[in-house]
């Protein structure tokens, strides 16, 4: 008798006979006869019964077209053995036609799914050729029934599905001291704890690139200021030292020479030890930003996950008000002003500054010239984004301004939106701490459901019948895909469980993670919270109240329902507003298929991003924070707020801050600006002209517009998909 089943991907389930049933009944709708259900509880009876204790799928599926060949109905065995055959021949022909696509390096949705690959290059190619095969090996071996349905039904989607099969996680914060203090292994020779600045930064790359190698999301460091602030002074001493040896003298004293700042000065009429320490200073200010320098150009070239790739990095900073932490700060946001390569943009890391009252927000506090500074820099180069410690769900009452490792206890975000920080099982922080994956939910599809129900009472409650249903459902996925991840063992991950992930110092390579993992997150998302309410209420939160106060009911719905769940699974769930790139057009091409063009909202090429108010809705930058801002409190997971400055913001920081301004005053927790910026793409040349045509520069036509997209700069919209091209051109700005 049939107990236990070995599913493809080696699991053991128990198991089910209905499953042999609907199979058969389902062979039998294709015939002429149709169904005989006396037949099929004899032949489910008799595998059950006659086959071995532990059986494979694919030896159960032998048994079925057997005894269907013994039994009269030849014409069910024929349509049996047929579905399976075309089940396969169908995988094999998308894999092919998938193929040819990318060979022939044709624009579309899957070669353009993340603007920041080049799938035209072979390493790029040999990426998506991995992605595109194991997306259905994941569908066929490791997902639930009821998951893959969800999928096929287009209610679902799950991200970073090729990766699944890896049990790899999605991001990390990186405790840089740990690697800059201890050195690190990554199963290819090792690397010594740092001694100076210079060393410090290429560590701090290392650390990114060889992690992003390891997981399949972003990469960030939670406190760039405060790890690499030590290596300054102990650069200084050096510089001190050098001159002991110029003079023949021992200047030890001055190893600690108490300073206020790191200023570049004139030597002129400087004498004795004032003369001294002020070089000292002037040379290690000038390492700094070489530093600084070669760590944004190393995070632009440095390529990862096979060659095609720079890292999807981010750095957080603004909080650390030591001498040498504001160096750090201040070098690295010159360095970024000033540009890479011929003077453009860089595109990574993402920097997000760190605003804090009391440290760097306000005229008096000490870290608020480096603030203003940041607002410059953004003025010009889109980074820093803002993320606001004051924000109620951004606190911490661990925090203290005297604690010199006050950094643990502020929240630290990635570039693209996604926030770590609760935790049930250890320490309310973001360092060591990531995503494990996210999932994201089609609200706009369970609402186009509900839309002939006339009674607007039935038909939103209706909708939450369904909305319910798809959380249970995408809540059990994301457990199963843990419960998958939980095997994996260290060694897989030589860096991240060695030296970055919270508590991973207690673990063997042959150990499993199982038992430091669940310090991270699950995310579930959602996306098109805008076209959600036009198809239940006619109008989206932007333009009426009425339906934003249905949106704010659907997502707290959505955020109960996450803590729900956190105790149900004991794990940490969160809602993320999910950051949309492929998937904004995906979700929309299959419902307008298959509900035709609504108004509002299939009428485009794309949903609108999580809770965001539609890019083509004119309205102030004060009235989408109003409408967006409560979502941030909801959506823990991850936010952001972004605004579109009419313009050339570069001489204007005074507009940026007046938006950081506007994110405090509206307890938001992450933002950004857009605004306009333009890249010659044969010579590099940027400015901010109104509808360049031709560069002043080289004269090049090739003119292409820096652009922002879910989060991260992107350096050319020629990798942009339909979709978010298509959002990217009904984007309107907000005055």
């Amino acid at each position: 008798m049939i107990q236990t089943v070995i599913k493809r991907d080696g699991r053991i389930v128990g198991f089910n006979e209905e499953k042999i049933a609907t199979a058969i009944r389902k062979a039998m709708l294709h015939t002429d006869k149709g169904e005989d259900m006396q037949l099929i509880r004899q032949i489910t009876d008799r595998i059950s019964f006659r086959g071995a204790a532990q059986m494979t799928v694919e030896e159960i599926q032998d048994m079925v077209e057997v005894e269907l060949m013994k039994s009269s109905r030849k014409d069910v065995a024929q349509k049996y053995i047929a579905y399976r055959n075309q089940r396969s021949i169908a995988r094999k022909a998308k894999t092919r036609d998938i193929f040819l696509e990318i060979i022939n390096i044709k624009s579309n949705d899957i070669t353009r799914e993340n603007a920041n690959m080049n799938a035209d290059t072979p390493a790029g190619m040999m990426m998506k050729f991995a992605s595109e095969t194991t997306k259905p090996f994941v569908d066929d071996y490791l997902l639930s029934e009821e998951s893959l349905q969800a999928v096929q039904g287009n209610y679902l989607h799950i991200h970073d599905k090729d990766y699944y099969p890896t049990k790899s996680l999605t991001c990390v914060q990186h405790p840089l001291d740990h690697i800059l203090t201890n050195g690190f292994s990554a199963g290819h020779g090792e690397s010594r704890p740092a001694k100076r600045i210079e060393t410090a930064s290429i560590l701090g790359c290392i650390s990114l690139e060889t992690a992003q190698n390891e997981m399949h999301g972003g990469q960030a460091i939670p406190a760039f200021d405060f790890y690499l602030a030590p290596y300054v002074r102990y650069s200084f001493i050096e510089e001190v030292e050098t001159l002991e040896r110029l003079n023949g003298a021992d200047y030890s004293h001055l190893y600690n020479y108490p300073l206020d700042d790191y200023l570049t000065r004139p030597l002129d009429g400087l004498e004795g030890e004032a003369r001294l320490v002020q070089h000292a200073v002037n040379q290690t200010v000038a390492r700094v930003h070489q530093a600084m320098e070669a760590f944004i150009h190393n995070m632009n070239t440095i390529h990862s996950r096979g060659g095609n790739q720079v890292v999807f990095s981010s750095i957080n900073y603004g909080t650390d008000t030591s001498a040498e932490g504001r160096c750090i700060i201040r070098e690295l946001l010159n360095s970024t002003y000033q540009g890479v390569g011929n003077g453009e943009t860089a595109i990574f890391p993402i920097q997000i500054w760190k605003k804090k009252r009391g440290v760097s927000y306000l005229p008096t506090d000490r870290n608020y010239d480096l603030y203003c500074l940041a607002c410059k820099v953004t003025a010009r180069r889109f980074f820093p984004n803002f993320l606001n410690l004051d924000a109620t769900f951004n606190q911490s009452e661990d925090w203290k301004a005297d604690d010199p490792k006050r950094y643990l206890h502020e929240v630290a975000t990635m570039g693209c939106r996604t926030r770590v920080f609760e935790n049930r099982f250890g320490p309310k922080t973001s360092v060591g701490r990531g995503n494990l994956s996210f999932s994201t939910i089609n609200i706009v599809r369970l609402a186009i459901e509900c839309m002939s129900i006339a009674s607007p009472e039935e038909r939103i409650a209706a909708f939450f019948a369904k909305l319910d249903r798809m959380l249970e459902v995408t809540a059990r996925q994301l457990h199963e895909r843990l419960e998958f991840q939980k095997t994996a063992f260290a060694k897989q991950f030589p860096l991240l469980m060695s030296a970055l992930w919270i508590g991973c110092e207690k673990l063997k390579p042959n150990d499993t993670i199982a038992s430091v993992i669940n310090q991270g997150t699950l995310g579930i998302g959602f996306i098109g919270l805008a076209e959600c309410l036009v198809a239940l209420t006619g109008k989206h939160h932007g333009e009426s109240e009425e339906a934003q106060a249905l949106g704010l009911r659907i997502v707290t719905y959505m955020r109960d329902r996450a803590n729900d769940f956190s105790e149900q699974y004991q794990h940490n769930y969160s809602v993320l507003a999910t950051p949309a790139e492929g998937l904004s057009g995906k979700f929309t091409r299959i419902d307008r298929k298959d509900f035709g063009l609504l108004p509002g909202i299939t009428d485009r090429e794309y949903y609108t991003n999580s809770n965001h108010v539609p890019v083509y809705y004119k309205c102030s930058a004060r009235h989408k924070a109003e409408v967006e801002a409560p979502y941030h409190d909801l959506t823990r997971g991850g936010h952001i707020f972004y605004v579109e400055m009419d313009g050339d913001a570069t001489h204007n920081p005074e507009a940026i801050m007046r938006i950081v301004d506007m994110m405090d005053h509206y307890n938001m927790g992450y933002g950004s600006v857009n605004h306009n910026r333009n890249r010659c793409m044969d010579c590099g040349y940027e400015n901010s002209t109104p509808d360049l045509e031709a560069c002043p520069k080289c004269g090049s036509t090739h003119i292409d517009r820096l652009q922002r997209i879910t989060g991260y700069l992107v350096g050319t919209t020629d990798r942009w998909n339909k979709a978010k091209l298509a959002e990217l051109n009904d984007r309107t700005t907000h005055n």
